[in-house]
């Protein structure tokens, strides 16, 4: 049976090489010895590494052709930086720097715009966030990280928040074969739509309906303003659990309602 053939860039992926381990390390030696047309090889016989790293990106609606570019220059660093006499595999030295390559061509080309000054602080504090976990094996506070970097906490802080990809609240973040929850139910705000709704019909006769559990549910969401994920510990059930009562409840209070 054919492989089925995909192009990237007009490569055919079906048709790109893997190499060995030892073959690599052979690779590696004639490149360090000055010989460039090991490094052409050692590109092309990691491209499928390159390939594995930019499915991790599919959702984010960028162009594959751009992703897999950038991919290569991260692949390209790793392999001029890599170091032989390390006991480290190279694909485990190269994954990280594809995928830095990679968001940061994500970051620069962010739709929101985040200055120059914001994106340097922001970087300098992922690489301290990272040097403080190693020395204290755990994870660093902000103000350890705004110390080290003799920055305000609060503008690292704003550095950080700058580059964080934007989320839909549509995105679902829980499914157990139920109703998904997202992003959104994850949310309490006085001014939503679903809490003007409960405060302007207030109907008493409505919420008489509802059993005990449905009515707490309900308060505690839209009168209290809490989130789903307080509310089921409050009252000890699953967070699915809430959302489906909370959706059963509202839809009870309609049928009364319209």
């Amino acid at each position: 049976m054919a492989r089925n053939k995909v192009e990237i860039c007009g490569v055919d992926t079906s048709k790109l090489p893997v190499l060995k381990n030892q073959e690599m390390r052979v690779l590696f030696g004639e490149l360090q010895a000055g010989d460039l047309t090991a490094r052409e090889k050692l590109v092309n016989g990691n491209l499928r590494l390159v390939l594995s790293v930019i499915q991790r990106f599919n959702n984010r609606g960028e162009c594959v052709d751009d992703l897999f570019q950038v991919g290569c220059i991260g692949l390209m660093k790793a392999i001029d930086n890599f170091d032989l006499s390390q006991n480290v595999k190279f694909s485990t030295y190269a994954v990280p720097m594809i995928i830095g390559e990679i968001r940061r061509y994500l970051r620069d080309n962010n739709p929101i715009r985040v200055s120059r000054s914001l994106r340097d602080i922001a970087y300098k504090a992922l690489q301290v966030r990272d040097q403080l976990t190693n020395r204290y094996s755990r994870e660093p506070t902000i103000l350890e990280i705004s110390e080290a970097l003799n920055v305000q906490k609060e503008d690292v802080v704003f550095a950080l928040d700058a580059i964080q990809d934007p989320v839909s609240l549509f995105e679902p973040v829980y499914q157990d074969g139920g109703d998904p929850i997202f992003v959104m139910d994850q949310l309490s705000d006085d001014k939503t739509k679903d809490v003007q709704w409960l405060e302007e019909i207030a109907l008493k006769e409505a919420m008489a309906k509802l059993n005990n559990r449905e009515k707490m549910i309900l308060s505690m969401r839209f009168f209290e303003g809490k989130t789903q994920m307080e509310v089921a510990e409050e009252i000890g059930i699953s967070q699915a659990q809430v959302s489906r009562l909370e959706k059963a409840a509202i839809h009870q209070m309609n049928k009364f309602i319209n």
